[in-house]
């Protein structure tokens, strides 16, 4: 994967699944990412690292206990470490994800949604 053009586009259309992840490269000690939302994920938090979203194609809602933030193509948000949230999107929506590498994508929670954070493609 190293020392090529990657595009995130053309990645996340080769997953079928929806809140399964997928490693696009390494940058330092964090993963790039790309996975296809659909539906409601779990409330779930991350107590030692910062979360990035940003959304490729399609819409997504971040749910937090005391508000929501919706996100369109070209737009990102980072969840802040220990904060509790829902991400949730009502059709099929393109994401990347910036994180350290073998953050687990439901946090402290266990869960059928939870997975493996070590598949590249």
């Amino acid at each position: 994967m190293r020392n090529k053009v990657i595009n995130p586009q053309e990645k996340v259309n080769q997953i079928s699944e929806v809140w399964t992840p997928k490693i696009i490269e390494q940058l330092n000690d964090y993963h790039i990412k790309v996975a296809k939302f659909e539906g409601d994920f779990v409330w779930h938090k991350h107590d030692h690292t910062d979360e990035l979203f940003m959304v490729i194609e399609g819409s997504m809602v971040i749910h937090f206990r005391d508000k929501s933030v919706s996100l369109k193509p070209g737009e990102l948000y980072v969840v802040p470490r220990g904060v509790e949230h829902k991400p949730s999107a009502d059709e099929t929506c393109k994401v990347l994800l910036i994180e350290p590498a073998g953050t687990v994508n439901t946090g402290h929670v266990d869960s059928d949604l939870k997975a493996s954070n070590k598949d590249w493609i």
